[in-house]
């Protein structure tokens, strides 16, 4: 597992922090820093922090100097920059904390560079109620009967056919303008998602769920 990479980002901090020694590398964006540091995160774990750093104060710089990595371009995300970053440095596998919460355009904002960077890398968010990612056209996953699981079209997914939830989709389309596929739940222990073309972010509940309710 220590081809994977842990980076955190400038949301909702974590409630709680995986097992660092399951990572070969260790980061954060300059704004996840400041929250990082607020919870106890053992700093000398991050392999490197990256941003503008407009908001730091002179002791940070002096104490962690060597771990900045300084980002400018005012085009890019912090986030978008630390992905660049990060697939410099050979690594491909990466588990994303703080994506979501705060102001909700920052969450677009983050799914759209994920989005961007799909076919090059595995981008895990995960928050205090789901894990989510892009998945491929023929995808299974096990162990998650009982929870929550959302099919978002981003921005339309054609053809697309699921077994093991309480409602099945047998060649459907979905799309962000007509009919999206959340709040649905697994019935199976394993679930299977296949589509033609297009693609779905998959959201799984981390809790199960003994009354599902559908919006």
């Amino acid at each position: 597992m220590r081809d994977k990479v842990l980076l955190f980002i400038n949301g909702d901090a974590p409630q709680s922090f995986p097992e660092l020694d399951h990572y070969g590398l260790i980061a954060c964006t300059d704004g996840a820093f400041h929250y990082l540091k607020r919870l106890g995160f053992p700093i000398d774990k991050l392999d490197f922090i990256s941003g503008d750093f407009d908001s730091h104060s002179g002791s940070d710089e002096e104490m962690y100097q060597e771990k900045f990595i300084l980002t400018l371009d005012q085009e890019k995300t912090d986030f978008h920059k630390a992905l660049e970053i990060i697939l410099e440095k050979g690594f491909s596998e990466i588990d994303v904390f703080g994506g979501s919460g705060g102001e909700q355009d920052h969450f677009l904002g983050n799914l759209t560079v994920a989005y961007g960077f799909k076919d090059q890398m595995e981008i895990k968010f995960y928050d205090e109620f789901s894990e989510y990612y892009f998945i491929p056209n023929y995808f299974k996953l096990k162990g998650v009967k009982n929870r929550m699981i959302s099919l978002y079209p981003f921005p339309s997914v054609n053809n697309i056919t699921t077994k093991g939830l309480n409602w099945p989709l047998t060649n459907e389309t979905l799309s962000i303008t007509s009919r999206i596929g959340t709040r649905n739940f697994a019935v199976e222990d394993e679930i299977s998602v296949e589509y033609e073309s297009g693609d779905v972010l998959l959201f799984v509940g981390i809790n199960e769920i003994e009354y599902p309710t559908i919006y």
